[in-house]
């Protein structure tokens, strides 16, 4: 494995009641003034919203609120969310929601302390310099965002979408109980646990020698998610099953499973290509490319494949030869997902190939990238093509 420093200041905050327990406590620490961000009005469907505001005003906080937040959060609503802490002085955010929420909350934190347009710090054309302090409230189980740096911003003016991050937007804390979990309906359930299985696969695939316990961490985590999903999508109100399947997705992407290793991160970027020029969601996409990127690298990585058909999907390589085992492991990862009702093809979402140039193109902005294998142009229009 490669040499490694591993650091997460996040405190994580788990378990029924904590939110009353714990949210004032722990954003006193930052301030007083306070930008409430959320989504598109589920939270006060369920009640969450109106708790929080309570809270907030036993509190003496001062709160401004930022809704409509996209699943896929835009370039417009992080101005919107910038302009806001400007103007109002905030000094601490709150994120209520799930990874879209507090993506939009990460941009809005650096935004808010930099003199130009925040989509340099998307784009990397400046670092991150100060960012506001921001904490919490989980309410979906699936990108991880909670605990960890990164997020991912939409700029559909251009029809761009890109990955970025920085140390300075760790969230302070971000509590997560399940049972603001349980109002989540079906489909995002699922794609919250197809969103957090592709992030353990991206960091199980790559380069690196003798990382056993980085592998064995990865597929246990792929088990559980695989023996819990099938229990929860057939009953949602299952605080148990919430319970499981969230700390999972949290795991699945604070940097636990990635110490000493380098992930490939190619298949997310072909996805982002893809959603911002269809806005799917993202899972939804992840669930269709994942599985052909896989094909497209059956040669090259077939011991990661091969270890992933017998440990994780059980597959017995008796009499079978390395491809037919990798590919039967596929051909599960496939089948499971269809059988949580996630999407197996591009033309589920009405996406036909006259805009596989363009996707492509989207993709190599940034030229050739994968850290398991370098994809090219033609690389990415052979997996998008297979994924018709």
């Amino acid at each position: 494995m490669e040499n490694f420093i591993f650091h997460n200041p996040t405190r994580l905050i788990f378990g029924q009641g904590q939110v009353k327990a714990q949210l004032v406590k722990q954003l006193g620490n930052y301030g007083k003034n306070v930008l409430l961000v959320y989504g598109g009005g589920s939270i006060k469907r369920n009640g969450l919203y109106d708790e929080v505001i309570s809270l907030l005003s036993e509190g003496e906080f001062k709160v401004t609120e930022l809704a409509g937040v996209e699943p896929n959060p835009r370039l417009t609503t992080v101005h919107r969310g910038v302009d806001l802490c400007k103007k109002n002085n905030i000094n601490v955010i709150l994120a209520v929601g799930g990874g879209s929420v507090i993506d939009c909350t990460k941009a809005i934190a650096a935004g808010a302390k930099y003199d130009g347009d925040a989509w340099d710090l998307v784009t990397k054309k400046t670092t991150v310099e100060a960012a506001i302090p921001f904490g919490t409230i989980l309410t979906l189980a699936a990108t991880g965002s909670e605990m960890n740096s990164g997020s991912v911003i939409t700029n559909w003016e251009t029809h761009e979408k890109y990955g970025w991050g920085s140390p300075l937007v760790f969230p302070k804390f971000s509590i997560l109980d399940p049972v603001n979990t349980v109002s989540v309906p079906k489909d995002h359930t699922v794609y919250g646990m197809v969103d957090m299985m592709s992030h353990v696969f991206e960091q199980y695939f790559h380069q690196q020698k003798n990382t056993p316990l980085q592998e064995h961490m990865c597929e246990a985590v792929l088990k559980t998610v695989i023996e819990v999903a099938p229990k929860l999508v057939e009953n949602l109100e299952n605080i148990e099953f919430r319970e499981t399947i969230l700390y999972s997705g949290t795991i699945a992407l604070n940097g636990m499973l990635q110490m000493g290793t380098r992930g490939d991160w190619a298949s997310h970027n072909i996805e982002h290509s893809v959603s911002a020029v269809y806005d799917i969601p993202h899972a939804g996409g992840l669930a269709i490319l994942f599985p052909q990127w896989m094909r497209h690298h059956k040669a090259l990585g077939e011991r990661k494949l091969v270890n992933l058909a017998i440990r994780v999907w059980g597959v017995d390589p008796r009499g079978k030869s390395n491809q037919q085992i990798a590919e039967e492991g596929i051909e599960a990862l496939e089948s499971f997902w269809h059988s949580l009702g996630a999407p197996s093809k591009l033309a589920d979402y009405n996406i036909d190939d006259s805009q596989i140039e363009v996707m492509a193109e989207k993709a190599m902005v940034r030229g050739a990238f994968g850290n398991f294998n370098k994809l090219q142009k033609d690389d990415v229009i052979a997996i998008l093509k297979a994924s018709l």
